[in-house]
């Protein structure tokens, strides 16, 4: 696959952004002993658009896809997700968010390990009750179909591959046909060969579904597959080519 070419910082994105993110600040603590985790960060992600967080452990990546994704309430800013404010909402409007508009696929794929594949993605299709039964089912077992899965529908975790668990979490992200997919370190527990796949794979869920995703990554080799990058270092987000890494920032 070619390598995108990531615009200049003043281009401007086509299409209306779905993520809107902007000078948001994660600080912990008061006074003198406050800890500046994400420093006014600012960026904006359309529809169809699959974008990466680059950066080192303790960048404040992490920080940063929690507060998108309603896990954490910033300091200051504001998180707009379509025509919702994320950073206003109370504990309940966030969690309805989570279960209906946002997909998340962790760095293990925390898949409960009792149920099969196929229940996996049920279960969480039983949280925000939008489908019925027989339309979750069916839900499920087309995108265990489109996720070369079908065979292991009926495996719990310990009986699949760690790339057939990857694409199970996949799977359960996308059950609630979410607005937002967030993705961290994905391809940390695989191989090159099955991380390129994992992530070729979102790449490819993202756009042919109209989504909108992020994926947290300090691996250089799966920019290619993104549309944008962003760098973390130190809590302070630039739009990048991931060129700084590799200089050993």
């Amino acid at each position: 696959m070619t390598t995108n070419t990531v615009a200049p910082a003043d281009v401007q994105q086509t299409g209306k952004p779905i993520l809107e993110v902007v000078d948001v600040t994660k600080t912990y603590g008061e006074g003198h002993t406050a800890v500046t985790a994400i420093a006014a960060a600012s960026l904006s992600v359309a529809e169809g658009q699959f974008v990466s967080l680059l950066g080192p452990s303790g960048s404040g990546k992490t920080t940063l896809i929690s507060m998108i994704g309603g896990l954490l309430t910033p300091t200051s800013g504001t998180i707009r997700l379509g025509d919702q404010v994320v950073s206003d909402m109370s504990k309940k409007e966030l969690t309805n968010l989570r279960a209906e508009r946002v997909g998340f696929v962790f760095q293990s794929s925390n898949l409960v390990p009792f149920l099969t594949a196929r229940e996996n993605l049920l279960y969480v299709a039983s949280l925000p009750k939008k489908h019925s039964r027989k339309a979750a089912a069916k839900r499920a077992d087309e995108l265990l179909g489109e996720l070369g899965l079908s065979d292991r529908a009926n495996n719990v975790p310990e009986k699949l591959s760690g790339g057939e668990r990857q694409r199970v979490a996949i799977g359960r992200a996308l059950m609630n046909d979410p607005d937002l997919i967030l993705v961290d370190e994905p391809t940390a527990a695989l191989d090159t060969a099955l991380g390129r796949q994992v992530v070729q794979l979102l790449a490819r869920e993202v756009k042919q579904r109209g989504k909108t995703g992020i994926m947290v990554t300090h691996d250089l080799r799966m920019v290619e597959y993104t549309d944008q990058v962003f760098e973390i270092l130190d809590g302070h987000l630039t739009k990048s080519d991931g060129t700084t890494l590799l200089d050993g920032h």
